[in-house]
């Protein structure tokens, strides 16, 4: 892997992100047979962290990958509170578990470790392997691959409709994220948020949104706009109170 890594970082962000998506697919499927939902990926979350943690603290890579404290202070940063809300839309507007007991602490589980291991993929060692080149195309790139690569929800049985919506508003969180990560030098608010806002997904209904809106599929689309207003307004806040330079350094 380190070999790999120091000859073209990219190509192992490339290989990771086939093997987390291809991975979490099959795992799906096997969770079905289980009659557990999320319980298969739940193990292989917490495996491919486990794997991808030994690896950057053999080679060094915490500073490189923004697993580290954040060099603005969370003062500035409103103490990411509207990252928050951001993620808690769904649930201020319609608090309903999604699943059975198992299936929602499965899924609790896991979605833990995505919030590690999508950030660390897409905006770690994605990100940083392109942005030697191009710091600009680096950000676009982490940001629209982040948001397509939920296209993978269209295998798992999702309407092409919610897909879309999730495919935008993760495009709209991806430049946020990416910027934050860029202008403070840390991943952790990024890897919290990611996580906080997966798991809160399963435990908000959006009820109240979708009757606004006269259906589900129109909540859906409700919610993603809070979301993406948000998500813009905080984004616009972080670029004007943060310093125009990267923060990253190796």
């Amino acid at each position: 892997m380190k070999k790999l890594f120091d000859k073209n970082e990219v190509l192992f962000a490339i290989i990771l992100i086939v093997i987390y998506v291809v991975g979490s697919t099959l795992m799906k499927q096997l969770s079905e047979l289980t009659g557990v939902s999320f319980l298969a990926e739940a193990v292989f979350g917490i495996a491919l962290f486990a794997v991808l943690a030994v690896f950057i603290g053999r080679n060094g890579l915490r500073k490189h990958l923004g697993l580290c404290k954040p060099e603005i202070s969370a003062g500035k940063m409103l103490f990411y509170i509207p990252l928050l809300i951001t993620a808690s839309v769904g649930v201020i507007f319609g608090f309903a578990p999604q699943y059975g007991p198992a299936a929602l602490a499965a899924h609790t589980v896991y979605m833990l470790f995505v919030g590690f291991l999508e950030e660390v993929i897409f905006r770690g060692f994605l990100f940083r392997g392109m942005a030697k080149k191009n710091m600009s195309s680096a950000m676009i790139v982490s940001a629209v691959t982040f948001g397509v690569g939920h296209i993978v929800n269209l295998l798992n049985g999702y309407d092409i409709v919610s897909s879309l919506v999730q495919i935008v508003y993760a495009v709209a969180v991806g430049f946020l994220l990416v910027f934050i990560f860029v202008r403070t030098g840390s991943l952790i608010p990024c890897i919290v948020f990611h996580s906080f806002n997966n798991i809160l997904a399963g435990f908000g209904s959006a009820k109240i949104l979708s009757d606004i809106a006269g259906s589900e599929q129109g909540g859906a689309m409700l919610n993603a706009a809070l979301r993406i207003v948000f998500a813009g307004a905080y984004l616009l806040y972080v670029l004007k109170v943060t310093p125009k330079r990267s923060a990253l350094k190796d």
